[in-house]
């Protein structure tokens, strides 16, 4: 079965519409990646500051080779959950995250709707 990847950052309120924005940006960074499987982006509404980034992955070792190549060249040193990179010569953007962790989970039951 898949696994699922939860990167919980915290966003400060006043950097909500540029992480938004930021991954607005990368929307289609990941849906080529061998192994992909779904991607959503949470945003808080019940008096939080944290976004919950969530991806599902056929199994960990197309999740670490995302991780290592097209992830890893995507945010070269621009911080947690931040944006599209920058290039040699380049001032990084201020990371929009001020934590993040990562939380691994493995699918062990799953449901979707019947069809009419």
């Amino acid at each position: 079965m898949s696994v699922v990847k939860i990167n919980v950052l915290t966003v400060p309120a006043e950097q909500r519409e540029t992480l938004e924005k930021r991954f607005a940006s990368r929307a289609h960074a990941v849906e080529n990646s061998d192994g992909f499987e779904w991607f959503e982006l949470l945003r808080p509404v019940e008096g939080t500051d944290t976004y919950l980034v969530y991806t599902r992955w056929r199994d960990e070792e197309s999740f670490q080779a995302w991780m290592e190549g097209p992830m890893k060249s995507a945010h070269q040193g621009t911080g947690t959950g931040t944006g599209t990179g920058a290039g040699e010569g380049e001032e990084r953007p201020k990371p929009a995250a001020s934590g993040s962790t990562l939380w691994s989970f493995e699918v062990v039951q799953q449901a979707a709707p019947k069809s009419a």
